[in-house]
């Protein structure tokens, strides 16, 4: 069993088991340095409480440096609701997401979620009846819907200008573009990129998806195929761990950007892909489309889509000054996080 993360030096964490559904409701508070900590609810099976509380942590100090990066007014935080076995629906689902809402509530506004890895639109507003700290809300209930869109306008961002680094233009007619992973956001960024004429491999354990494959004239691969094929972009969408110690040194293509989370298993292994010239988007960096268009909607004045995807391309630029730095993407990403969390 894999420890928690070795200095816990967040703020709150709050461990519940629903009334209603006997599950456990998780929520991990980081940081509150730049603003209230926001954070999607994930709902995913685990094998044990253990792993649902580490993954909540990590992904939520994961939250504080992607909203620090990006000079948002806001910290990390995650929640997580731990299934035994499929994810429920109607009034079981409803009764969950009333748990896990009395679970947000009790932060008294510390914690703001959204929509995650097993959320949706529509449970957000079932949890919004529990619980005004809800964001992303539909547009008709004055949120700004689903982030999926705009987490793939940022990662197609973080694609083009690694691409321009790398090999000196953003064209991708003619390249391959590896995406891994088909969800909500994957298959976005996958359409996104076939619109700029790229060759496409994509890959999901979802077969099903393989239609979406088709209909995009992608090559259909295996996540684990597809992750190591001969590709000039490798697109990591899945769940995060994709780039470890055995995957690393196989890895064929000079540039990785994707909207995983946490897609390294240790920090060390940006240095071990700069060694090889493989370019890395640090994750936290290209991924924070979904939340700087969250940060949009809680602006005083209210949202505005034309700011939202201006703030969202945004993401380029950021990174072009991460490659500029004389140390590694990660390092430069770590320390413009560090630093803007100091200035506050």
């Amino acid at each position: 069993m894999e420890p928690y993360p070795a200095t816990l030096e967040h703020e709150d964490l709050l461990v519940r088991r629903g009334r209603r559904s006997g599950l456990y409701c998780i929520v991990a508070v980081h940081s509150t340095v730049r603003g209230p900590s926001v954070g999607g609810c994930r709902m995913w099976r685990y094998d044990d409480s253990r792993a649902a509380v580490r993954d909540a942590l990590k992904l939520s100090r994961a939250m504080t440096f992607k909203s620090a990066a990006a000079a948002l007014p806001m910290g990390g935080g995650k929640g997580v609701i731990m299934l035994r076995g499929e994810a429920p629906t109607g009034r079981a689902r409803t009764g969950l997401l009333l748990d896990f809402a009395e679970t947000v509530g009790l932060l008294g506004g510390a914690y703001k979620t959204a929509e995650d890895v097993g959320t949706s639109l529509r449970d957000m507003t079932v949890i919004a009846r529990g619980t005004p700290h809800v964001s992303g809300l539909s547009r008709a209930k004055g949120g700004s819907g689903d982030p999926s869109p705009w987490t793939a306008v940022g990662v197609e961002a973080a694609i083009l200008a690694s691409a321009e680094r790398a090999f000196g233009s953003s064209d991708l007619r003619g390249r391959t573009v590896s995406v891994v992973g088909l969800g909500h956001v994957g298959l976005r960024v996958a359409e996104l990129v076939a619109r700029r004429g790229a060759k496409l491999i994509a890959a999901d354990i979802v077969p099903a998806r393989r239609d979406d494959a088709r209909r995009l004239g992608a090559r259909w691969m295996t996540p684990a195929k597809a992750l190591l094929a001969p590709a000039d972009v490798l697109v990591p969408c899945a769940l995060g761990g994709a780039l470890n110690h055995e995957t690393v040194p196989l890895i064929q293509a000079p540039v990785i950007a994707g909207a995983a989370n946490n897609q390294l298993v240790e920090d060390s292994l940006d240095s071990d892909l700069a060694a090889r010239g493989v370019l890395w988007a640090p994750d936290f960096v290209a991924n924070a489309g979904g939340i700087i268009n969250i940060s949009v909607e809680l602006a005083p004045g209210g949202y505005d889509p034309k700011v939202a995807r201006a703030k969202v391309r945004g993401i380029a630029d950021t990174l072009g000054a991460i490659y500029d730095a004389a140390t590694t993407p990660l390092s430069a990403a770590m320390e413009l996080a560090r630093a803007n969390l100091a200035s506050a």
